[in-house]
């Protein structure tokens, strides 16, 4: 009677419980682990329930407030030269909604190596530093050959998965 009612209880309770994200640490990191206004720089293979890789990049720059949930909440428990395998439930990643060749619905798992991280801020200066001394270089001229547009980076740039929709990126906002 009361064991079984505490049991049924804890089930329901269990069942409650809001979707969170698995991370299993193959290779343990060293320091802090970075916040969601913080930029990390990744290596980083994300694979289907089948097995199939929907997409994979070495250093590539993330900022972990333009990411899915998922990966937010994954790399906030990361520490510098870590390695780690991530699963992701459906609705902290992209829900049901199609996102290239992720179907809707869909669980997702990646496997990812966190180079470094540093503040928001700090990468934004950075980035201000890097436009100024291309300028410099192109004598004042508005960006770079083969940049795309307002200087971002082309397609297949380091960190720019090419053959990808924007939304399909773990670095694209979630949609909504």
């Amino acid at each position: 009677g009361v064991a079984a009612a505490v049991l049924i209880a804890g089930g329901v309770a269990y069942a409650a419980l809001p979707p969170h994200v698995d991370v299993d640490t193959l290779v343990a990191g060293k320091g802090a682990s970075p916040t969601v206004s913080d930029v990390a720089l990744i290596n980083y293979k994300g694979t289907l329930p089948d097995g199939k890789v929907f997409d994979e990049a070495k250093n590539a720059v993330f900022p972990l407030q333009g990411v899915i949930p998922g990966f937010t909440k994954a790399l906030e428990q990361m520490q510098k030269g870590g390695k780690y395998k991530v699963e992701i439930p459906a609705s902290l990643g992209y829900g049901d909604k199609q996102a290239g060749q992720i179907p809707p619905n869909t669980d997702l798992t990646f496997e990812i190596e966190l180079l470094d991280f540093i503040s928001g801020q700090e990468y934004q200066r950075q980035m201000q530093m890097m436009q100024q001394m291309q300028q410099m270089q192109m004598g004042g001229a508005g960006g770079a050959p083969g940049a795309g547009p307002h200087g971002a980076p082309p397609v297949g740039a380091p960190g720019m998965p090419e053959g990808m929709p924007p939304e399909a990126m773990p670095g694209a906002p979630a949609p909504r």
